[in-house]
């Protein structure tokens, strides 16, 4: 049962859309397909991603609440607790966006990937398109240069890593803490993790998360550029 959802309401569909755009939108060329429809995938899921964003912001703005709390009553400590839990209560967020937006950007990695195991030779597509989308016949991986298909490529694996590694330092950077060991650990622990797997698994998958990273690192730009300007009122009131 679970198999026939899987196939019938998640891949199958993927696959007939990832086509789609294939034969409309790309002229045949099949990475920048997966680049628009990583696109379109953040597009759906913005909503999400904006409220992440929020979070984020009041959770930094959070820190520093308590923070000041903890300086202002460290002779209290009951009424401490009571300021800190009034705060917490005040500024509520919603982590299960986050968990929505990274989810289905995992499930669609999942899809693509079984894409590229079943094979997107003539035969096997014919099985599995809708009567509404075109026959592409053979399938064209190339990308500049680039086999979609292609297992231990270092130059998009690494150049995913390269971007998680100074993501991961420059908002280590913005902390007003200094840096533990697990600080550091995790910023060359993390990207180095996400290259290796990269590089084990197909060339499409380092297009997918690059296409996604540099869309979040746009909206991200833009969000905290706007949420910061309205909490500044709040802020001074």
């Amino acid at each position: 049962m679970f198999f026939a959802f899987w196939n019938d309401f998640l891949y199958q569909p993927l696959f007939n859309f990832l086509i789609w755009i294939y034969n409309t939108w790309t002229d045949g060329n099949l990475g920048w397909a997966v680049v628009y429809l990583t696109i379109l995938l953040r597009v759906v899921l913005l909503p999400f991603t904006l409220i992440t964003e929020r979070n984020q912001i009041r959770n930094e703005a959070l820190v520093d609440e308590v923070r000041a709390i903890e300086k202002a009553y460290a002779k209290d400590p009951v009424l401490k607790k009571q300021e800190v839990r009034r705060i917490l209560k005040k500024r509520r967020v919603q982590p299960w966006a986050k968990v929505v937006t990274i989810g289905v950007q995992v499930l669609v990695l999942v899809l693509l990937y079984q894409v590229f195991l079943r094979g997107i030779t003539g035969e096997k597509i014919l099985k599995i398109l809708y009567p509404t989308v075109d026959f592409p016949g053979t399938i064209n991986t190339d990308f500049y240069g680039f086999d979609l298909g292609a297992r231990h490529d270092w130059l998009w694996a690494g150049a995913v890593g390269l971007f998680l590694f100074l993501e991961v330092y420059l908002e280590l950077q913005k902390r007003k803490r200094g840096l533990g060991k697990g600080d550091l650990a995790y910023g060359v622990l993390f990207p180095a993790f996400v290259f290796l797997l990269l590089w084990w698994l197909p060339m499409v998958k380092s297009l997918f998360i690059l296409t996604s990273i540099l869309f979040s690192v746009i909206i991200g730009w833009f969000s905290r550029s706007l949420f910061r300007k309205r909490q500044m009122p709040a802020a001074h009131a």
